[in-house]
């Protein structure tokens, strides 16, 4: 296990740790990528998953937006499904499509036939988290994977989803099924945020991208004793966990009950709202809806303003802290200079 960095002054850190920070803390999801001319400038001769398996190429990326906007942390440049490419599994991420499957797991001998993780395989993320651990000076850096019952989807799928239809299927039909499959997914994330953790972020997140399609019966049943599993294993590292998924109100009870000491918020769902829903102890992270960047400086900046405020409610009403985000990732269409005018903005509120 690596020494962990010491970054008593990290605002981020302190937020998510329950201390006060001297000013509030702000990053993006998605903040590495299509929004920024440098990175569309890198990735023009690469593909993503090539890029996502080069260190430098990884470490450079996910350096852009912190250069650029004066983020309080670095998320680590990776694709949601690196890990399944870690364990074996073919699959190609499609232009205009996202992930695609090249043999869909749907029946018990499919998830008989799920390999684990192989660790050489994603050596290239621990050589990449090296690089940056060396490179963010005094800004922590959060790893990151996908959370089983995500990954199940895009594998019973076959690729991104709307309704779910298949995994929905098979978990409620074929629930001895469902669980095989979810217990080889929780040890593939585990052993990929293992490889992140002990080169040292100092951070992680999960995202649930899709459990927001569940009810919080079914969430309970089947989902949330494998995320559970996920978090115990990683506890004994001592880092902030951050739970985040989309449309997840009526799950966010039960997200915080699984480990995590951070759970992220989408802009469906006031954070005064997130913090009665929570575990006390609890901080919050979110929720500026993504596509407000978009409608002009007057109006980000009136919803910037109101999420701070939010947030400072939240923090009242019991949450531990709240890290200033978006409620989903940032917008490929974004221009880059609101970014870092939202981030300059949120530092002075």
């Amino acid at each position: 296990m690596s020494t962990r960095r010491d970054l008593p002054e990290s605002p981020y850190l302190a937020a998510v740790s329950g201390r006060k920070p001297n000013r509030v803390p702000v990053w993006f999801m998605r903040q590495a990528g299509r929004s920024l001319p440098e990175y569309r400038a890198l990735r023009a001769q690469t593909d993503m998953l090539s890029a996502c398996f080069d260190a430098e190429l990884v470490c450079e990326i996910t350096l852009q937006p912190v250069r650029r906007h004066d983020v309080d942390a670095a998320i680590l440049f990776s694709d949601i499904v690196v890990p399944l490419l870690g364990a074996g599994i073919d699959l190609d991420i499609v232009a205009g499509v996202g992930p695609v499957i090249e043999s869909p797991v749907r029946t018990a001998a499919d998830v008989a036939a799920v390999k684990p993780l192989e660790r050489q395989r994603v050596q290239p993320v621990s050589d990449a988290v090296s690089l940056l651990v060396s490179a963010l000076g005094n800004v922590p850096l959060i790893g990151f994977a996908g959370a089983p019952f995500t990954l199940a989807s895009y594998l019973i799928e076959g690729g991104p989803s709307r309704n779910h239809a298949r995994t929905k299927a098979m978990m409620l039909a074929e629930p001895d099924t469902w669980h095989a499959l979810m217990e080889k997914l929780t040890d593939i994330t585990v052993g990929f945020l293992r490889v992140q953790l002990e080169a040292g972020v100092d951070a992680i997140q999960v995202f649930d991208s899709w459990a927001g399609a569940l009810s919080l019966a079914n969430y309970r049943t089947y989902v949330q004793p494998h995320s559970a599993r996920v978090f115990a294993a990683l506890a004994d590292y001592g880092v902030p966990m951050t739970h985040f998924g989309v449309g997840t109100a009526e799950l966010l009870g039960a997200m915080s009950s699984v480990g995590a000491n951070v759970v992220g918020v989408d802009w469906r769902t006031s954070l005064p709202d997130a913090a009665a829903r929570v575990q006390p102890g609890t901080a919050l992270q979110g929720n500026l809806d993504p596509v407000v960047v978009l409608a002009g400086w007057p109006v980000v900046e009136r919803a910037a303003r109101a999420v701070v405020d939010d947030g400072r409610r939240a923090i009242d009403a019991g949450a531990a802290g709240h890290v200033f985000n978006l409620g989903h990732g940032v917008l490929p269409e974004t221009d880059p200079g609101v970014l870092t005018d939202l981030v300059s903005l949120v530092h002075s509120l």
